[in-house]
């Protein structure tokens, strides 16, 4: 990539990078180039919020971007298969954890080498908590810290709670078809079959799970959030069916499914030698902040902070992301 003459010179763009032998994208956003790099991984998979779509905007599901921009250079990133970053040519079997998380590592190098950082700052929502956690586990001395937003812990146990949440939110609707479907599904970890495991998420949504709303917390919704897409100046209608309906076939197999369950950070990670900061919605039925407490506690880290957003579920309310950006600011500190 080309190397920047100017010492301080403003970036929008989206650019193609080649990670894991495969073509995706990124977009850079920042006021001043010469500013520490923060890189985003969103969740999903295919869920590609916040990523290339963002150019432009500045709420995201996890944190707004109009201030940390003045501060960072922020990299948003399509993963592969999803978004901008989806081809029909990818292998399908190269759909796995592991290559997700080498092709963060690559991307960590490449914006090393290019804003001629020793470290950066990293970020993940959901999902991509999963990369990230398993990147400064694997290489602390790339970041000078790490924040999981929405932190998944144990893949198994999680599921556990939320059948467990749901079979109760069934009963308190009445809806005896949820709860002999739910009952149908048996005991986690549910990787008997695919069918099995896309029950629970039907539920999930349809109990809507991912967003907290009451009659005084109130979240722009899906729709918001989907209006978010439609109107972003990066991407295509092709880009958003790219990330919700082919990629969504291209990532999710029973194998992959059975690959997630043996990520279990309780067990694997005991200590980090960098900053470790957790954001949880304290209103989160998707991804149970329970977990993620006891992982809090348990961790052996240079810092550690856990932080309960007080008006978010799994995806976070427009007042908790303009904090989560604070926060995300705060980071700086970090930076010797």
């Amino acid at each position: 990539m080309e190397r920047y003459k100017n010492d301080r010179q403003a970036i929008s763009v989206v650019e193609k990078v080649v990670l894991g032998g495969v073509d995706q994208y990124i977009l850079i956003q920042a006021v001043d180039i010469t500013k520490p790099v923060l890189l985003l991984l969103h969740g999903g998979p295919s869920m590609p919020l916040p990523g290339v779509s963002a150019k432009g905007q500045d709420y995201t599901i996890v944190t707004n971007t109009s201030k940390l921009i003045e501060h960072f250079v922020v990299v948003f990133w399509d993963q592969r298969g999803t978004g901008k970053s989806y081809s029909r040519h990818i292998p399908k079997e190269s759909m796995t954890v592991a290559q997700f998380i080498e092709d963060a590592n690559q991307l960590t190098d490449l914006l090393l080498e290019r804003f001629h950082y020793e470290k950066i700052f990293l970020a993940g929502h959901s999902w991509g908590t999963i990369i990230g956690l398993s990147l400064v586990s694997q290489n602390p001395h790339k970041y000078y810290s790490y924040t999981g937003f929405s932190q998944i812990v144990n893949w198994t146990k999680n599921d556990e709670l939320s059948l467990s949440w749901m079979k109760q939110e069934a009963m308190q609707r009445g809806n005896s078809r949820a709860l002999k479907q739910l009952n149908a599904l048996g005991q986690a970890p549910l990787n008997q079959s695919f069918a099995q495991w896309a029950t629970l998420r039907k539920w999930q949504r349809n109990f809507n799970t991912l967003i907290y709303t009451d009659e005084v917390i109130k979240h722009p919704g899906m729709w918001g959030i989907m209006k978010s897409l439609l109107r972003s100046e990066t991407y295509s209608l092709r880009d958003i069916y790219n990330s919700f309906i082919s990629g969504f076939q291209l990532v999710y197999s029973l194998s992959f499914v059975r690959e997630l369950e043996q990520y279990r950070f309780e067990e694997s990670v005991q200590s980090i030698d960098i900053p470790v900061m957790f954001v949880h919605g304290k209103y989160d039925y998707h991804v149970h902040g329970s977990l993620v407490e006891m992982f809090h506690k348990q961790l052996v880290a240079k810092e550690k902070k856990l932080i309960w957003a007080q008006n978010s579920g799994h995806s976070f309310h427009p007042e908790d992301t303009l904090d989560n950006e604070q926060y995300l600011i705060e980071q700086l500190s970090y930076v010797k």
